[in-house]
């Protein structure tokens, strides 16, 4: 078995320790920032240029990341999957690959492009039908804007979704992004608004086709506690990332969501757009484990840093500050 069914097992079985938090890196970036999805590129020691990475380095540090076992779930595009797979990066290896099922157009970040204005509208390139060879697990992602017939369709095509997977014997964990603009809901409840709406929308459907955890930005600690405490055997909550911010960002949102009950964390960003990520990702563990605070991960790491001959991005004393609104709020 995989490291993330084992771990799945015990959190449903009430028998969560931190050793059981699950961690993924989210490599699926090209499906929303296109050429940008790689990153900045790097040295031959490690430091980072003023370019963009290519594909051949976003492959080579998923080869990298995945090899050192340091986190339970990859999450690719299914072009990306297809090749690792091929080369048989997961064979033998703890660690689940795991595609994204779908690419609503509220992901569509092409340079210049103004999708983002509007009410997320349902939309797949992956074809479910093909994918069963390659993996069993992906990504659905929907996001509710509070407009009747948007979030009618969203629902809809996720019901659709359900079916076609559930036929294939593909499973799926669901996302469920902040809408980018606003809903008519004050800012400080909309983590309530999507919380409501994820129990809504699961109550009617069987654990057959229950999504197999969730992903979701962390809205403050209320609304993350009274989700995950709500049927946590059923409805497993993780946190996404979101933008890159400090790495004091990074360590306190795993700190303080695991704290509320989150026990998943599929990060993008804040991995490759660290200095190092491997060691970032070692050090993310050891926050969750309770061996280090926040702050003391992020002197770590700039100590890690400075022994490998690598610059960091930020100096020390920025890098140890909260710059989240929603961390910051609750600090």
């Amino acid at each position: 078995m995989k490291n993330l069914d084992l771990k799945l097992a015990r959190i449903r079985s009430g028998a969560y320790k931190p050793q059981d938090f699950i961690l993924a890196d989210a490599k699926d970036a090209e499906m929303a920032f296109c050429l940008q999805a790689p990153g900045p590129a790097r040295d031959a020691s490690g430091n980072l240029l003023p370019t963009t990475a290519d594909r051949a380095a976003y492959l080579q540090a998923m080869r990298e990341m995945t090899r050192s076992g340091r986190i339970d779930i990859l999450l690719a595009s299914v072009s990306t999957a297809e090749i690792l797979s091929q080369e048989g990066v997961f064979t033998d290896s703890p660690v689940t690959l795991a595609v994204r099922f779908n690419d609503t157009t509220d992901i569509w970040c092409q340079r210049g492009a103004r999708y983002l204005q509007s009410p997320s509208r349902p939309f797949r390139t992956a074809r479910l039908g093909k994918l069963r060879p390659l993996v069993d697990l992906g990504l659905y992602s929907v996001t509710f804007s509070n407009e009747l017939e948007h979030d009618l369709r969203t629902l809809e095509a996720y019901s659709a979704f359900r079916a076609e997977a559930a036929d294939l014997g593909l499973r799926h964990f669901l996302e469920v992004f902040n809408p980018a603009f606003d809903v008519a809901i004050p800012t400080a409840e909309i983590g309530l608004y999507i919380a409501d709406s994820i129990v809504r929308c699961l109550a009617g459907v069987l654990a057959a086709e229950q999504p197999v955890f969730l992903k979701i930005a962390y809205n403050g600690r209320r609304a993350m506690e009274q989700l995950a405490h709500y049927d946590p055997t059923r409805l497993v909550v993780g946190i996404l990332g979101g933008s890159k911010g400090t790495t004091r960002d990074t360590f306190e949102l795993l700190a303080r969501a695991e704290e509320a009950g989150a026990r998943v964390a599929l990060f993008g960003r804040k991995i490759n757009y660290a200095e190092s990520p491997l060691t970032l990702v070692a050090l993310m563990r050891r926050v969750l484990e309770r061996e280090l605070t926040p702050l003391e991960a992020v002197k770590d790491y700039h100590g890690t840093l400075a022994s490998m001959g690598i610059r960091p991005v930020l100096a020390l004393a920025d890098d140890l500050i909260i710059s989240d609104p929603i961390l910051k709020a609750e600090a």
